[in-house]
């Protein structure tokens, strides 16, 4: 069936409270790019270096990365229900407490605290939409790429239109908005069922033992230093004014919602998931490469290109590391994660640091060089990763309460 399909259990036809958890789901995510437009205005209005402000970076996903081993063991004793709120609470707290920084050390320590809640937040969204919705999971799951694809390219249009007047107050409207995702989940969504095992904090990482997810692992640990190293660094070699760069990240984010969705899917019915992850690892590496020594306007451009590569990339990554291992999903998920935001700390520290130490085009190179040896990874190991082409029915509800953050 198609999951567009608006009659009874289609992707439109879903109860108030899937709607809820995937609205509050679209504001969890446009945290992750909210702060590009603002990272100059930041720098200025804080008195900070490139070096320093891409520290707002390096804590959210460094926390969320260990926060992989938490999320699980939390949401299997509380519930999801319990879980979500929980996470919501910490990113209202933390994302208004971000908005009266008064150094960076301060925004950096508030934006930790935000990153704990996000991943507790986001890592439980598609287990409740799975749990919920009508349609199955493929219009559960289609429903929750639609979210991200919609917070990634809607994150930095509204850091760049609250950003222009001042870089405080997009965490201010952060804060707003998911208070009344808060106050949405509280009225609309049922508590889920408790998964019939808990989950241990050690599980994830016994889940890495088994070889193909580790490869999966491995390379989307390479590929995320390349994602993120656009991401957080490729704003301060554009150097616009907020609202340009936005709209720069505003349209990068509509490509990785179209190619995520949509044109990923019909890509590895064609030609199979692993050349298609492979294929699209060296076009991005391509991409940040021309990026990296072009002009001004062809940065800019790769700089939009970039997000088709990496929303086939997301979508692939994500069915890898859910079908790859017979490790329940939400464990899998959990150690896969736990790998690979490691790296997406790492590139917003090192991008600048490489810069100082060398010049502007080096971070690219780096960039290009982790995508390739992620597309590598993928080449050795391919017969470790073909366990996903076989993939299982869909599990039920509870089984299938999948940790996965922003893909």
């Amino acid at each position: 069936m198609d999951a567009f399909d608006s009659g009874a259990g289609g992707l439109l036809k879903q109860p108030k409270s899937v709607w809820a958890t995937a609205g509050a789901s679209v504001v969890a995510f446009m945290g992750i790019g909210l702060v590009d437009p603002i990272l100059p205005s930041i720098a200025q209005g804080l008195d900070a270096t490139a070096s320093q402000v891409s520290l707002l970076f390096t804590s959210y996903f460094l926390i969320t990365a260990v926060a992989m081993l938490v999320t699980g063991f939390v949401s299997s004793r509380i519930g999801g229900k319990k879980t979500l709120l929980l996470g919501l609470a910490f990113v209202v707290v933390f994302a208004g407490l971000a908005g009266t920084s008064g150094s960076v050390a301060e925004l950096v320590g508030f934006r930790t605290g935000w990153g704990l809640g996000n991943a507790l937040f986001v890592s439980t969204a598609l287990a409740v939409i799975v749990g919920a919705a009508a349609g199955g999971s493929a219009a559960a799951i289609l429903l929750y790429e639609s979210a991200l694809g919609l917070g990634m390219a809607c994150g930095p249009l509204l850091g760049a239109l609250l950003g222009d007047a001042s870089w405080r107050y997009p965490f201010f409207g952060t804060a707003f908005l998911m208070a009344v995702g808060f106050l949405c989940i509280t009225v609309f969504l049922k508590e889920q069922p408790k998964p019939a095992r808990r989950t241990s904090l050690l599980d994830p990482l016994r889940a890495l033992g088994h070889g193909g997810l580790a490869s999966a692992a491995v390379s989307a640990f390479f590929y995320n230093y390349t994602f993120f190293t656009v991401l957080a660094f490729t704003p301060f070699v554009l150097n616009m004014s907020p609202y340009r760069s936005g709209a720069v990240f505003f349209a990068w984010g509509v490509l990785l919602a179209v190619f995520s969705v949509i044109v990923a899917p019909r890509l590895q019915k064609r030609f199979g998931s692993l050349k298609v992850l492979g294929g699209s690892l060296v076009l991005l590496a391509a991409d940040v490469l021309v990026l990296g020594y072009g002009s001004h306007t062809t940065a800019v451009v790769c700089t939009i290109l970039s997000g088709a590569f990496i929303g086939v990339n997301n979508t692939v990554y994500t069915e890898l590391a859910l079908g790859v291992s017979d490790a329940p999903r939400p464990v899998a998920s959990a150690g896969y994660n736990f790998v690979r935001w490691f790296a997406a700390a790492a590139a917003p520290f090192f991008a600048p640091k490489i810069e100082e130490w060398t010049d502007g085009h080096v971070p690219f190179v780096v960039a290009a060089v982790t995508a390739v040896a992620g597309a590598a990874v993928v080449v050795v190991r391919r017969k470790a990763l073909t366990h996903e082409a076989e993939e299982p029915e869909p599990r039920h509800a509870t089984e299938d309460s999948v940790t996965v953050f922003a893909n």
